[in-house]
């Protein structure tokens, strides 16, 4: 995962958070839920990178293998 991607995620989880806590605070059950959606949503997109992060290197090894690196 980029740095700016993982940078990216965390200031949606960030900005879930804040949206969260306003709406706890005001008591819009709307905007508290909207909140937590955007912090699985940034969840899910860091699991996703990592995922991807994963398999290319696992591609990345099989290819040294059969080149013989």
């Amino acid at each position: 995962m980029s740095i700016s991607d993982d940078a990216q995620n965390k200031a949606e989880d960030l900005k879930g958070r804040a949206k969260e806590a306003a709406g706890a605070v005001s008591g819009n059950e709307d905007l508290k839920t909207e909140g937590k959606a955007d912090q699985v949503e940034a969840q899910i997109k860091d699991k996703v990178a990592d995922v991807a992060d994963a398999v290319k290197s696992g591609v990345d090894a099989v290819k040294d293998k059969l080149s013989g690196n």
